[in-house]
């Protein structure tokens, strides 16, 4: 049995920021070590006047902290969260997509992705003598799709068929 190494889970935000065309997709993790999706269950245990417990499931409210973000004018997130922060953005200016895909066998040619609505956040900017850092963190929005996506060259391209279809 063999496992998944962590580069087979790729997160990739949409740099447009909801611009027409085609997405600029942009892949987190560069500086980071741990950059996971926190799940964040919504559940609550409650005693009933019967004295049963009984268990609310309410869902998710996932999310992603990227704690390492370093200013990079090259990169093509950078004038987004960059104007995010400096002029403290807020609403439809920090919605985007979240594309989300697991490489589970790297000599297909698709893999299982998914793609979400999101507010992306900018939590500070400046840090330490490392460089100029804008860390940000991502809140996940709904409108969530089961896709495909075929890399090649570096480039993604959607397809809303499933791996398997």
């Amino acid at each position: 049995m063999s496992k998944l190494t962590r580069g087979a889970y790729r997160t990739f935000l949409d740099a447009a920021f909801g611009g027409t065309g085609t997405p600029k997709w942009w892949r987190l993790g560069k500086y980071t070590d741990d950059l996971s999706v926190n799940l964040n269950p919504d559940v609550s245990s409650n005693k009933n006047v019967w004295d049963e417990s009984y268990v609310e499931d309410n869902g998710y409210e996932p999310s992603i902290e990227s704690t390492t973000y370093y200013a990079d004018p090259t990169d093509p997130i950078y004038p987004k969260l960059r104007d995010m922060a400096m002029n403290r953005l807020k609403g439809d200016d920090c919605r985007t997509t979240i594309l989300e895909v697991i490489v589970e066998d790297t000599v297909a040619a698709k893999h299982r992705a998914w793609k979400e609505d999101v507010v992306v956040k900018p939590e500070e900017y400046g840090g330490n003598t490392s460089g100029f850092q804008i860390p940000f963190s991502i809140h996940f929005d709904g409108n969530r799709k089961e896709g495909s996506v075929t890399i090649a060259d570096g480039a993604l391209t959607w397809d809303d068929a499933k791996v398997g279809e």
